[in-house]
């Protein structure tokens, strides 16, 4: 059972103001990113003096401080990600969040005292998953914003580690680190801190076989944007499951935003925590989230929301909170019956004809037709017109400018707010000099001695009143005192600036004690440069023009029946119809066979997953495919069979490579998003067969909400039948350009719409080291037989360019093809 008093409650910032918002706020620890290496490219951010700074007054405070460098990084970026990283391990760091899992192996063998935590980013959904990254060192894990309750649960009565996850904010529609939308549609990777938010935009839900709009209630409509997550009743639910970090989202929101949320998260916490069950929430206090910001809340999937009730679908931004409606309009005025208070310097915004809306900062408000400067519920008011708005309008109240001003005097008042408890002794006797002793209830302890000597008073001496008052100056300062012994000699006087100068001396030294909570020895940044470079040296093993080979992945057994089996390398397997006698025919060709699992698998799959093994002669078999950590490690542990690692890894540099390798992986698909320069770097070490994707749809998004739950009448679990790859839908952008999706299990797939083709290309792609070319066969019925055949002819110089230059060419006739990210990569 965890101990309620351990709960910690971990706030965004995305700058210095933020920090002061969260600090004074009630956060026991923030997290935040510097100029590189971070998953919010977009925030301020902080500078490195900056974060020294941010450091030093977040220790003084009793916060820690968690930098993110969450991203995927390429071999050439790995020796600045471990200069950087040392930096924030010399300047007292609390930890850092990672994604990738060769810079992981790294600071785990230059750095093994540095705390490092998994970001959500590298979509730990089950308990496998958790155990890996315990077992690699890690001291805690972000889980996917995914999990139930009953799955967290069940995933700390299995694991030792510490467990955060988030409870408040904007969520992801797809599963963190599975998103490649942003990245294939315009460059900007959210694997690499860029995502531009793709899922904000509208779309219509479309029948692929007939391209016609399925519901007009669902066209042109925010089908991928979450509400926000609003998990304030709940938290005793939360942290009992076993979650001990109550993460906060918002590094690119305002500090006003993180003052409120921390400080209503932080009250409401204390009484669970104190009471020790659940408790009410004020209305107030939900209405100060709410104005704060939000699209509409949901309790997400950690508390049972599905469907219909995470989706936004009419507005992707800020809501605010309904306000009233226009009754009428002159030619100057528009006038609002008010159903909340309304001030001066307040942001409203008017939806009007055809959901269209208008915004504006309230200078003027009239009632009864006087100048006031706020307005209660029930009021008529008038306030300047907005061009276009109609009677009927609705208004929504989008900032109050009370509240906003409540959220900065609390972190910008000249006296902190958040004081610290010290205590003093002094000891002041004639002819010698003054020894001022200060503590705190940490253990932290100083000693001042001052220069100046105290001499004998010859009219006015000093008593303890006046030595106390001065000392308890501590204004701009975040302690006060709790008590002070002061031993004077009698007759004893020294002036008031030299007992100013030593009580400032003091509490610098407690600075600085308080400043450090993690008592490193600070390392030698070329040390640290040379045990990189030593970290980052192995064997290469460019390949011979004989290593070309090409695989083929097909998703059903109708796919599977298309195949020439001659006319591949390896097959790999992600279905179970038919399964052992699809593996006997694939081995009377002698070709490789192997099972390939699905990038997603609950706690539960693996009972399901050993039961389609145990129905299968495993010796049939070369291999099995894995698509996640959790995945890896149970076929490790259970079966002794050949891995290969798929790209739901997101291996982007070769020391992920021999990390994976050394841990038993046999092969390896390398990320989509690497260019083709970037994959000579990983190729040219490791011995290892390296695999790249030459043709398929790639999954853009891999998320456990179904866009058809929107629809009325469709079961609002999102577990219905209805999707289980019966039919083929799409979401129809403002481009035209359609993303089909279909739904696996108890995850939806969106995939590109447009398949990736290198065909013209191959030669590029293996000459930088990469053995196998795989063919991804997903939502096609037709055309596979003449797909596989091109490729394998030509790999196999059977058919010439100008051959391949027609295949493509007569194929971009009915189908729009792409190169993927081989000769762009990503930002």
């Amino acid at each position: 059972m965890i101990c309620l008093n351990d709960i910690e409650i971990l706030a965004p910032v995305g700058s210095i103001e933020a920090l002061y918002a969260a600090t004074e706020n009630g956060a026991n620890a923030v997290y935040l990113g510097g100029k590189l290496f971070n998953a919010r490219q977009y925030a301020s951010n902080f500078d490195r003096n900056e974060l020294k700074k941010a450091v030093e007054y977040a220790h003084i405070r009793d916060v820690k401080v968690y930098v993110v460098v969450n991203i995927l990084l390429s071999d050439k970026e790995l020796k600045d990600a471990i200069e950087y990283i040392t930096y924030l391990y010399n300047i007292d760091v609390d930890a850092i969040i990672i994604q990738d899992l060769g810079l992981a192996s790294i600071v785990k063998e230059i750095l093994p005292d540095l705390d490092i935590h998994a970001s959500t980013q590298m979509t730990i959904n089950n308990f496998m998953g958790v155990k890996f990254l315990e077992e690699l060192g890690f001291q805690r894990v972000v889980l996917a914003r995914e999990l139930s309750l009953k799955e967290i649960d069940y995933i700390k009565k299995n694991t030792d580690i510490e467990l955060e996850g988030f409870i408040h904010g904007a969520l992801c529609v797809s599963y963190s680190g599975q998103c490649l939308m942003s990245s294939i549609l315009g460059g900007r990777s959210g694997n690499r801190g860029r995502c531009a938010q793709p899922c904000r935009m509208p779309y219509t839900l479309v029948d692929m076989e007939t391209g016609k709009t399925i519901s007009k209630e669902l066209e042109e409509k925010y089908l991928l944007s979450p509400k926000d997550l609003n998990t304030i009743d709940y938290l005793y639910d939360i942290i009992s499951s076993g979650i001990i970090s109550l993460k906060i989202e918002g590094r690119m929101k305002r500090p006003e935003y993180v003052a409120t949320i921390i400080n209503n998260y932080r009250r409401t916490l204390d009484r669970v925590i104190k009471e020790k069950k659940s408790v009410d929430v004020s209305e107030k206090v939900k209405k100060d989230i709410k104005q704060a910001f939000n699209r509409g809340f949901t309790k997400g999937y950690i508390l049972g929301d599905y469907g219909r009730n995470m989706i936004s679908i009419d507005k992707p931004n800020n809501k605010g909170i309904y306000l009233g409606t226009i009754v009428k309009k002159d030619n100057k005025f528009m006038y609002l019956k008010l159903e909340d208070s309304l001030n001066k310097g307040d942001g409203i915004e008017v939806i009007y004809s055809n959901k269209k809306s208008k915004g504006m900062i309230v200078n003027k408000i009239y009632k009864k037709n006087k100048l006031v400067d706020t307005a209660n519920k029930g009021d008529l008011v008038k306030l300047n017109k907005l061009k276009g708005v109609n009677s009927n309008s609705i208004v929504y109240k989008t900032s109050d400018v009370k509240l906003l001003e409540k959220a900065k005097n609390s972190f910008t008042q000249e006296s902190e707010k958040k004081k610290i408890k010290i205590y003093m002794a002094l000891n002041i006797e004639i002819n010698n000099p003054i020894i001022l002793h200060i503590w705190d209830d940490k253990g932290n302890y100083v000693e001042v001695i001052s220069k100046e000597l105290v001499e004998k008073a010859r009219k006015v001496s000093l008593n303890k009143e006046k030595v106390k008052k001065q000392m308890e100056k501590l204004g701009g300062t975040p302690y006060y005192i709790d008590s002070i012994n002061i031993n004077l000699e009698e007759n004893a006087m020294v002036s008031y600036s030299v007992l100013n100068k030593i009580r400032r001396k003091g509490i610098s030294e407690l600075n600085k004690k308080r400043g450090i909570l993690n008592n490193r020895i600070e390392v030698n940044r070329e040390d640290m440069i040379i045990k990189t470079e030593k970290a980052l040296d192995f064997p290469g093993n460019k390949i011979k023009d004989e290593d070309k080979r090409i695989s083929i992945k097909v998703t059903n057994f109708e796919q599977f029946s298309k195949l020439n089996i001659d006319k591949l390398d390896r097959l790999y397997l992600n279905f179970t119809e038919g399964l052992s006698e699809c593996i006997q025919e694939v081995k009377n060709k002698n070709k490789e066979v192997y099972f390939s699992t699905n990038r997603i698998l609950e706690n539960k799959d693996f009972n399901k997953l050993e039961a389609t093994f145990r129905n299968i002669d495993l010796s049939q078999i070369d291999g099995i495919s894995v698509s996640n950590v959790g995945t890896l490690k149970f076929i490790k542990d259970k079966y002794d069979v050949k891995i290969h690692c798929d790209e739901g890894l997101n291996i982007f540099n070769s020391k992920t490579v021999k990390f994976l390798k050394d841990y038993g992986v046999g092969s390896v698909t390398l990320s989509p998003e690497l260019k083709l320069n970037q994959i000579s770097d990983i190729t040219s070490k490791n011995k290892i067969k390296y695999e790249a994707i030459g043709y398929g749809y790639l999954p853009l998004m891999i998320t456990k909400y179904c866009p058809l739950s929107l629809i009325k009448g469709c079961d609002s679990n999102n577990y219905c039948d209805k999707c289980q790859l019966k039919e083929l839908y799409g979401l129809r952008d403002r481009k035209g350009m359609v993303f089909p999706f279909n739904r696996k299990g108890k995850t939806t797939l969106i995939y590109n719409s447009q398949p990736l083709m290198v065909l013209e290309h191959l030669d590029s792609v293996y000459n930088e080291g990469v053995n196998i070319i795989r063919l991804d066969f997903t939502i096609e019925k037709n055309n596979i037989k003449d797909i596989q055949n091109i490729f394998f002819d030509y790999i196999n110089n059977l058919v010439s360019m100008k051959e391949v230059k027609e295949f493509v060419s007569n194929y971009k006739q009915d189908t729009s093809i792409t190169k993927g990210h081989y000769f762009r990569g990503v930002i």
